[in-house]
């Protein structure tokens, strides 16, 4: 009998302020539909990561809980042990910015460094970026598909060569209002939308799954949720004309 898929919960307390918890609940339940057994495990500051985890989620927190996160997860090496033997790290918004080269917290932006797992670097921006967000994602098969969110950071990302974007903004602002949003390099992938994202946009969690189990997955067909997405594109554009 193969062992159960762990989805790790990173800091919660830390890094969990905007419902990001969610994700993990969305993809343990998107396996278990498939009759995939998966064991969701949330880990706080004090405990031991394991490093045997298929998918870790980092959340949303503040300037504070960021610079504890970083110095919890340098301190404990499991993350960093779970990526060399090909786990994937779903990180958003200031897990997204802990996950790059350096971030900047406090009035006078003071510079940290991240974990280096994405060529990414994040300086506090010219506005904050707060509102719905609409982008273009190329999948994988070279097809497209959209990703809904609410972004809220005030903290401006710029991509290093190492890193690709995640996707192309069509309304919102994204990384630095330069037309991306969010970062992928290799089995890290990075983005600031919250809602959570990943019950919004069950495609891409599909995707975090079939890399972390390095093969494809029948898919799970919902017209409610479908509809519900075209309802969503549909008011997000419409507000978005109006902006």
């Amino acid at each position: 009998m193969s062992r159960p898929v762990e989805i790790v919960v990173v800091y919660q307390s830390l890094l969990g302020i905007y419902g990001d918890r969610g994700n993990a609940m969305v993809l343990r339940s998107r396996l278990l539909q498939r009759g995939i057994d998966a064991d969701l495990i949330e880990i706080e500051p004090g405990d031991r990561l394991p490093a045997s985890g298929a998918v870790y989620l980092l959340g949303g927190g503040e300037d504070a809980a960021q610079v504890s996160a970083v110095k919890y997860l340098r301190e404990d090496g499991h993350l960093f042990e779970a990526m060399d033997d090909g786990a994937v790290l779903f990180a958003v918004c200031a897990g997204y910015q802990i996950a790059g080269q350096t971030f900047t917290v406090g009035e006078r932006d003071q510079v940290i460094e991240g974990l280096g797992l994405l060529d990414v670097t994040t300086r506090r921006g010219t506005e904050r970026a707060v509102g719905e967000i609409l982008t273009r994602w190329q999948r994988p098969d070279g097809t497209e598909s959209l990703i809904t969110g609410f972004e809220n950071h005030g903290g401006f990302t710029t991509l290093g060569p190492g890193a690709s974007p995640l996707a192309f903004v069509e309304i919102g602002v994204g990384n630095a209002n330069d037309g991306t949003e969010g970062a992928v390099q290799g089995r890290v992938i990075g983005t600031y939308p919250h809602g959570p994202v990943l019950a919004r946009n069950p495609e891409l969690a599909d995707h975090l799954l079939e890399v972390a189990l390095g093969r494809s997955l029948e898919p799970l067909p919902n017209d409610e949720i479908t509809e519900l997405r075209r309802q969503r594109v549909a008011a997000i554009r419409r507000q978005g004309s109006r902006r």
